[in-house]
């Protein structure tokens, strides 16, 4: 049974540290694959995209997958693939305000909320929409590619509040990247609201910090 590659634990529990051999695109030299660190990446990474714990949900996920033409990156291949993923993401995002991070096997790019959404909205602004479509093309090229859009909001407001509005904020975005061609069934939505902090909400920065939506990009493997 395929399944994601790097070691995905539950919701919150660890950081993916992986530390796979792979092949410079660049210079063709072995290397091991860039770890990143940073508060959050292991829980996001963790609360793993569309295919649930249950065999059931994986089988379905699967067949959502095939019926859609995508087809899984051989193991051997998979840090060459998600390393020249990682250098067009880089080259197409320079100087868009998005960092991008590679934590093993996986790229999480950080999208600051001020990028993104006006206060309290729910809809993406449109001067972000082009950084979405250069970010689709990208994924439209490696559809072995699956996504995960999460969003995050800061302390400030309620727990509920904060949970329903970075819920709607990733719907917001997937629904973005649907619409420039990224397939639906590759991409999973989570809301965090104000749980997962990268900073202290007890600074204006920290809390600017911490309003953002995250696009966790995972190989999907034999």
């Amino acid at each position: 049974m395929k399944r994601f590659v790097g070691c995905l634990a539950l919701a919150g529990a660890m950081s993916l540290q992986a530390g796979c051999s792979t092949i410079n695109p660049y210079t063709g030299e072995k290397q091991t694959s860039k770890a990143g660190m940073g508060a959050g990446i292991g829980a996001v990474t963790g609360a793993l995209i569309g295919i649930a714990t249950s065999d059931s949900a994986k089988e379905r996920k699967e067949r959502a997958l095939k019926g859609a033409g995508i087809g899984a990156v051989a193991g051997g291949g998979v840090g060459y693939y998600m390393d020249v993923q990682e250098a067009k993401l880089r080259e197409k995002l320079e100087g868009a305000g998005v960092s991008v991070t590679r934590d093993g096997d996986n790229i999480i790019l950080n999208m600051p909320g001020n990028l993104t959404f006006d206060t309290d909205s729910t809809t993406v602004k449109s001067s972000f929409r082009p950084v979405l479509d250069a970010v689709s093309e990208v994924l439209k090229e490696y559809k072995s590619t699956m996504i995960q859009v999460a969003g995050h909001t800061d302390s400030t407001g309620g727990d509920k509040y904060n949970l329903m509005l970075s819920q709607q904020r990733a719907q917001s975005v997937a629904n973005i990247l649907g619409g420039f061609g990224v397939e639906q069934v590759r991409m999973d939505t989570v809301g965090f609201g104000e749980t997962q902090p990268i900073a202290s909400n007890g600074t204006a920065s920290g809390r600017e910090q911490n309003r953002r939506v995250e696009l966790t990009l995972l190989p999907y493997t034999e």
